[in-house]
């Protein structure tokens, strides 16, 4: 099965278009203020063939729901400390779900179970103060020992070096991946040939 790449963290409408013209599946939009890549505004492009995300981190239902009007967001990646009950609220509202979990040690994914069947996917990525974006990788290994019911996307990192390694990792939830700060020429502005350099090799 195609794995989904994700690429997080646009901001230019032109950097947009070209992005997408990649073939890529997602795309983030980061609406966290304190983020040096927060859409601060309506870029004069969003994706059209490319499914639409907005991340979020603690925000109230009313501007999530005021978010994925305004930009048309396919998926909501919450970044925060969100309950159980806020994801399901969300989704009683026709919204789908991705739940981002920083991973550092194992104890990190014993709290991943009370979300299942409110989410579309999990995003596992790289513990750090400023909810993600780190540019560091986890050990994947951590991984091995998730065994819920959710395909996840890996996060965290991943850099033009690594398609040798996603390439060789092994989960039956594995879905695809997310990439962002690796690959820029400077926050919110993302390098195509080097992202496009990185497709060829991983697929």
């Amino acid at each position: 099965m195609k794995k989904i790449v994700k690429v997080c963290g646009m901001t230019e409408a032109r950097n947009i278009r070209e992005v997408e013209q990649l073939g890529v599946d997602m795309m983030g939009f980061i609406f966290y203020p304190k983020s040096p890549r927060c859409l601060c505004q309506m870029p004069e492009y969003l994706p059209v063939a490319a499914r639409r995300v907005g991340i979020f981190v603690d925000e109230s239902k009313e501007n999530i729901l005021m978010y994925a009007d305004r930009f048309g967001l396919n998926y909501i990646q919450l970044h925060g400390k969100e309950s159980p009950a806020y994801c399901r609220s969300l989704r009683r509202c026709g919204l789908h779900l991705i739940k981002a979990f920083p991973v550092a040690q194992p104890k990190d994914l014993r709290g991943v179970s009370a979300y299942d069947g409110l989410c579309d996917y999990y995003l596992f990525d790289t513990k750090s103060p400023q909810h993600g974006g780190s540019g560091n990788l986890f050990d994947w290994n951590l991984l091995l020992c998730y065994n819920g019911s959710t395909d996840f996307l890996l996060g965290g990192g991943i850099n033009p070096y690594s398609a040798e390694a996603i390439r060789k990792f092994r989960h039956p939830r594995f879905a695809g991946i997310d990439i962002n700060s690796r690959f820029e020429t400077s926050p919110g502005i993302k390098d195509t040939e080097r992202i496009e350099r990185f497709l060829k090799k991983l697929f």
